[in-house]
C-alpha cells in the first residue's frame, strides 16, 4: 500500500509539473518531406496479355472518330506527341478503311492491311524463334539486325499455319488483319485517354516464354521456345529474377492469377495462403477496399486465364473481347478505388504472336553486347545444377530450344555448346512492337510517347522506383544488362501534376456473340 501510495504522489507530481508550465513540451517529431516525382507512386500493376502486334489492335487508332491522334507519310517526329506511327489508310466512300501497307504473297498479288472480320482468328499464326525472324526478313533470317524488311508475314503462315487454299480472298491472309475501334471500345477509349508508346517492342523476337522470362529475370538465359516450360519453380536465372531484388529490399509483391501464375516458373507457391500467389479476386477485392481485404501490395502482376473455357488472354482464337472485359475489370477496380491517386498499370502484350507489324525491330539497348548476361540462344544456363548447369548448354528443360536455335542457325549443330557463331542472331535485337498503355492519374493524356522500350522498361521502372538508393538520382540495381540501359519510360509520365487523376473510364461489354471456339 505504501509503495502504492508513493507512486501515486510522483505521478500526482510530474502531472501537476506538466500543467504548471514550468516544463517546454518536446519539439513534435520531424516529418518527411511530401512526395515528389516518382515517389508518388506507391503501387505498379502489370497486366501482360498474349500474341497481338501494335498494327493488329492500334495500327488504326489514329482513324477512329474524334481520334486525338494523326498518322504521318514519313513517319512522326520525336517531339509530335500526337503523331502515332500505325498502318497508313484512308476510308473509302462507306467508311471501310483502305491500307496501303502490304506483305509480299508467294501464289498472286501482294496482300495488302485489312478489317478483320473475325475477332476469333484460327488457326494460330507462327510466332516461333525461327518463323519470327522469317517474318522479319524471308529471304535472310540470320541478318534481321541488319536488314529486316518485315517482308514474310504472309509467306511463313502460309508455308506453316495457314496455306493457302486455291483461290484467295482479301481476308484470307489474317497475319495482316487489324481491329478497330468497334471490335476494341474499350482499349482504344483508354489509348485516346490516357499515354500510349508506338516504340514498345517485345523483348525477343520469339514467342510466350522467353517474352515472359524478359518481364521478370531481363533475360531468358538461352531459352528462345515455350515447350521449355517446366515445373514450379524450375526456373533459376544466373542472376536472379525482380522477385529476388523486391524481396531483397522488402518490398511486397503479389501474382494474382486465374489458372497459371506467370511468377510460378520462379518460385513454387506455398499453398493459398502464399501472399505471393493470390487469385485474381483476390485482387479486385484489394483495390476495391472490400472490407477485410488485404491491402495492395507495392508490386502486382495480374495474369489473366491462360487456357480452359474461360481462357482471356487474347490469345487466339479466344474471342479478344473477352481479354477486353478482364482487363476492364483490373482498370476499373484500380480507378474507383482507394488506390488510384498513387498507383500506374501497364498493359501490354507479351509477344507479336505472327501478326504484321510495319516497323523495323531495333537493336536491343544493352550496350554494344550481344546477350545481356553472355548466354546465347540454345545455350541455356542457369543455377539449376551449378557449376555444371552455369556452362553453355547446361541449363534445364532447354530440349525445345536447342532445335529452334540451331533450324536458324545451322553453324551451331557444328558444336552445339561451343563458340556461338557470329553471323547468327542472338538476344540483340527486340522482337516486334506490341501494344502497351499506361493508365494512371500521373499519365500525360492523349500522349504518344516515341521512346524504345521493352519488358524490360518495366523492370527498370520498378527498379528506380522502389530499389534506386536515393530515388531518381541514385544507381539503379539491375539484373542484367538489358535493364541496366532500358529506359523507365519517364516521358509517358507528369508526376507533380497528375493531369489524369480525374479522367474516366469506361466498362467493356462481354462479347455479343462470342466466336470462341468450343474446347
Amino acid at each position: 500500500m505504501k509503495f502504492l501510495l508513493t507512486s501515486m504522489g510522483l505521478t500526482l507530481a510530474i502531472l501537476a509539473t506538466a500543467c504548471s508550465g514550468t516544463h517546454s513540451s518536446p519539439p513534435p517529431a520531424p516529418q518527411p518531406p511530401p512526395a515528389s516525382g516518382l515517389s508518388k507512386v506507391n503501387h505498379v500493376i502489370i497486366v501482360m496479355m498474349e500474341n497481338h502486334s501494335f498494327d493488329n489492335y492500334f495500327g488504326a487508332l489514329a482513324y477512329a472518330p474524334a481520334s486525338p491522334y494523326h498518322t504521318s507519310l514519313t513517319g512522326c517526329a520525336l517531339d509530335d506527341h500526337g503523331c502515332v506511327d500505325g498502318l497508313m489508310c484512308s476510308p473509302d466512300s462507306t467508311g471501310a478503311l483502305v491500307c496501303s501497307d502490304s506483305n509480299v504473297d508467294d501464289s498472286g498479288p501482294a496482300v495488302v492491311a485489312f478489317h478483320d472480320p473475325s475477332r476469333c482468328v484460327v488457326p494460330d499464326l507462327d510466332h516461333t524463334w525461327l518463323g519470327s525472324h522469317r517474318e522479319a526478313n524471308f529471304s535472310d533470317p540470320n541478318a534481321t539486325l541488319l536488314d529486316s524488311l518485315n517482308d514474310g508475314f504472309v509467306r511463313v503462315n502460309d508455308a506453316s499455319l495457314q496455306p493457302d487454299n486455291g483461290i484467295e480472298t482479301p481476308t484470307e491472309d489474317t497475319t495482316m488483319g487489324f481491329y478497330t475501334q468497334e471490335d476494341l471500345p474499350f482499349y482504344y477509349d483508354l489509348a485516346q485517354k490516357f499515354a500510349i508508346d508506338d516504340r514498345y517492342f517485345s523483348s525477343v523476337m520469339g514467342p510466350t516464354l522467353p517474352n515472359r522470362f524478359y518481364l521478370l529475370a531481363a533475360t531468358s538465359f538461352g531459352h528462345v521456345d515455350t515447350a521449355d516450360t517446366g515445373p514450379p519453380g524450375n526456373a533459376k536465372p544466373i542472376n536472379g529474377s525482380i522477385l529476388d531484388l523486391l524481396d531483397g529490399m522488402g518490398v511486397s509483391w503479389t501474382d494474382y492469377f486465374q489458372n497459371s501464375p506467370q511468377a510460378a516458373a520462379f518460385r513454387i507457391p506455398a499453398g493459398s495462403a502464399d501472399p505471393h500467389f493470390q487469385s485474381v479476386q483476390a485482387f479486385l477485392a484489394s483495390a476495391t477496399g472490400s472490407p477485410g481485404a488485404a491491402p495492395l501490395p507495392q508490386v502486382s502482376f495480374v495474369d489473366p486465364a491462360f487456357y480452359g473455357p474461360d481462357e482471356n488472354d487474347d490469345h487466339p482464337p479466344t474471342d479478344i473481347q473477352r481479354g477486353q472485359v478482364f482487363v476492364s475489370q483490373i482498370v476499373n477496380a484500380v480507378r474507383n478505388g482507394a488506390y488510384w491517386m498513387d498507383s500506374v498499370i501497364f498493359i501490354t502484350y507479351d509477344e507479336h504472336g505472327g501478326f504484321y507489324d510495319h516497323v523495323i525491330a531495333p537493336r536491343a539497348p544493352q550496350g554494344s553486347a550481344r546477350t545481356p548476361d553472355g548466354i546465347f540462344p540454345g545455350q541455356c544456363a542457369d543455377l539449376s545444377n551449378p557449376p555444371a548447369s552455369q556452362q553453355p548448354g547446361g541449363g534445364v528443360r532447354c530440349s525445345a530450344s536447342v532445335p529452334q536455335a540451331q533450324s536458324l542457325c545451322p553453324a551451331l549443330a557444328q558444336d552445339p555448346n561451343g563458340a556461338y557463331p557470329e553471323n547468327c542472331p542472338g538476344f540483340d535485337q527486340l522482337g516486334f512492337r506490341v501494344p502497351f498503355l499506361v493508365v494512371s492519374p500521373f499519365a500525360k493524356p492523349h500522349y504518344v510517347s516515341h521512346t524504345v522500350g521493352d519488358h524490360a522498361s518495366l523492370l527498370a521502372f520498378i527498379e528506380q522506383r522502389f530499389l534506386t538508393p536515393g530515388g531518381q538520382g541514385g544507381t539503379r540495381p539491375h539484373l542484367t544488362l538489358r535493364d541496366q540501359y532500358a529506359d523507365w519510360l519517364a516521358d509517358l509520365f507528369d508526376f507533380e501534376n497528375a493531369p489524369s487523376m480525374n479522367t474516366p473510364v469506361i466498362q467493356a461489354q462481354p462479347p455479343a456473340m462470342d466466336c470462341t471456339p468450343v474446347q
